[in-house]
């Protein structure tokens, strides 16, 4: 494996990339064995770190690393089992810690292998891949518009808040600071509404009919073949390793 993981090229067969991440991906979601989870996601992220992927990838990371927290504050403490260490009335369990270690395993290493192998594809590129898979033509579209215009709405919320602080705004917790928020997301909503409408105008102008012209897909090459077969025998073992 290599940055080519990453950085997928112009012709590159993505459609067999797609469906290996998937298989892998449901074979760590059924991963019960925390050991196992836990050499996946060393095994992963030793992937990761070879492919050299974007910084921007591992921020991506960090937002669900953020999330996880709340699993190791909440299940150790709502679980049964033995005693690990008590805070007040509260007694944390080491089931619940080894679950949420489990959990948190398998979310990484599913999060990581998405990154390593999609992370760093364009949205039109994958949209035409997952058509070439049969997916629904809508989901395609909705897919593939979300991600492209996602962005374009971030920038225009951060030109919003660089806007209010030249005016003077410090965010604070009072009614004031709450009251800006509300307008900040009501005008970030009329003007995503109206670059909508013009975006529609504009596809409607290029002689759009409610449907993305279906381009042909590039034949697999040897190389797609062998990652796609790399990754699929990495799902087995997984699978049957956990099951020993």
């Amino acid at each position: 494996m290599s940055s080519t993981f990453v950085q997928a090229a112009p012709g590159e067969d993505l459609r067999l990339r797609i469906v290996a991440a998937f298989v892998v991906i449901a074979c760590l979601s059924q991963l019960h064995t925390l050991p196992v989870a836990v050499g996946a996601l060393v095994a992963v992220l030793g992937v990761a770190a070879w492919s050299r992927p974007e910084p921007r990838l591992w921020k991506r990371l960090l937002h669900v690393e953020g999330f996880l927290l709340l699993l190791f504050a909440t299940l150790p403490f709502t679980m049964a089992g033995r005693t690990l260490f008590t805070l007040g009335p509260l007694t944390a369990s080491v089931e619940g810690a080894e679950r949420a270690v489990l959990i948190a395993a398998k979310v990484s290493s599913s999060v990581l292998m998405l990154m390593v192998m999609l992370g760093a594809v364009e949205p039109a590129r994958l949209g035409t891949a997952l058509r070439g898979l049969y997916v629904p033509e809508r989901i395609v579209r909705l897919f593939v518009l979300t991600a492209r215009y996602l962005g374009l709405i971030r920038d225009e919320a951060r030109r919003l808040l660089e806007a209010m602080r030249a005016r003077g705004f410090r965010a604070r917790s009072n009614r004031h600071s709450w009251r800006s928020y509300g307008h900040l997301v009501g005008m970030l909503l009329v003007r995503a509404l109206d670059r909508a409408q013009r975006v529609e105008e504009a596809m409607l102008c290029r002689g759009y009919e409610g449907r993305f012209p279906r381009l042909a897909q590039p034949r697999p090459a040897p190389r797609d073949w062998l990652r796609a077969m790399a990754a699929l025998v990495f799902g087995a073992v997984l699978t049957l390793a956990d099951r020993l």
